[in-house]
């Protein structure tokens, strides 16, 4: 089905930028630099953040006040005030990127509807971290999608979609600042693909009723996700590991403290330790036992202390090692 609404150039287009962190500050300097008319930036209220709570802004905000853009940031979506100056703005197209929850009031606004970059390929990993459980579920593919908003979360009809590999160590972080890249690229190009009225949109069920394999979910990460269990095998451990990793971080308890690692790999071998017994030289590794192998930790951060490399942890700290 295409979609069709009322044909604008792209220097017409009246376009409203929802986003927060620096992911969609990468899609929306690609709106800028493309000429697109980005006549409002909505993004989250400053928060206090660090030692003094000092108030900090959102790195939307920063790079919208760098170019000048106009700045919206409401505490409510549904606030009269703020519905009456999103609207005042005129918009042709919303774009939604690393943003809340829309409510319908704010989504179904602009005559060309609200469309959202997502960081996977939809349907599946619908949800808030996509980029985490692809990892997590140790997926060698993933990708970005374009789609049109609607009530359902995640659900509403595919525009475009982007897809490329994950390494086999390669950590949520580096997929995230490689998929920010190529998000940014297919939003652009969707948007000019709607300016020139030849775009087809996909219903999401017609691709559930064809692919094979159950739907998989993206649901937020909560300190029970983080938990390694050492019964598991080196594998699942290693993907928990990277698809947590720069945050929130895998983590374990060393010593009676909490151990969080960032980094790790595979010795596959039949393990002479029980599961989720320490192992170490002392000088240049540190491992942990599981079901089939072990686990060498290489980047780590024990509770009170540095995040540190593996061999310049050692170097300070002498044990016991007890899980």
């Amino acid at each position: 089905m295409s979609v069709n609404p009322e044909k604008k150039s792209t220097e017409q287009l009246r376009i409203v930028f929802m986003g927060t962190p620096d992911f969609a500050v990468t899609s929306l300097e690609a709106l800028v630099n493309a000429g697109f008319q980005v006549v409002g930036v909505v993004t989250a209220p400053d928060k206090p953040a660090g030692r003094g709570m000092k108030l900090t802004e959102s790195a939307v905000k920063k790079y919208a006040v760098e170019k000048g853009l106009y700045i919206l940031q409401p505490e409510k979506l549904k606030n009269p005030e703020f519905l009456t100056q999103l609207k005042a703005l005129q918009a042709d197209l919303q774009i939604v990127v690393a943003f809340r929850m829309l409510p319908e009031v704010v989504w179904n606004m602009p005559p060309m509807g609200t469309l959202n970059l997502h960081g996977s390929l939809l349907p599946q990993y619908r949800g808030a971290a996509p980029i985490h459980w692809a990892v997590i579920n140790g997926e060698t593919e993933t990708g970005v999608t374009t789609f049109l908003l609607k009530q359902e979360i995640d659900t509403g009809d595919i525009l475009l979609q982007d897809r490329f590999p994950i390494g086999e160590d390669e950590t949520t972080g580096e997929v995230h600042d490689r998929m920010k890249k190529i998000g940014a690229v297919l939003l652009v190009r969707t948007i000019k693909e709607l300016c020139n009225g030849t775009l087809k949109k996909i219903d999401q069920q017609t691709l559930l009723n064809t692919e094979h394999g159950e739907l998989k979910h993206a649901p937020k990460i909560f300190t029970e996700t983080c938990q390694i269990n050492w019964t598991g095998s080196a594998q699942k451990i290693h993907n928990l590991i990277r698809g947590l990793s720069p945050f929130p971080g895998a983590i374990t308890r060393l010593d009676n403290k909490i151990l969080k690692i960032f980094r790790s790999s595979k010795e596959i071998t039949q393990p002479l330790h029980a599961p989720g017994n320490v192992v170490t030289d002392g000088k240049s590794f540190l491992k942990f036992a599981c079901s089939d192998g072990y686990i060498h930790l290489l980047d780590l951060q024990l509770e009170g202390k540095k995040r540190l490399l593996t061999e310049d942890f050692l170097r300070g700290y002498h044990g016991p090692f007890q899980p």
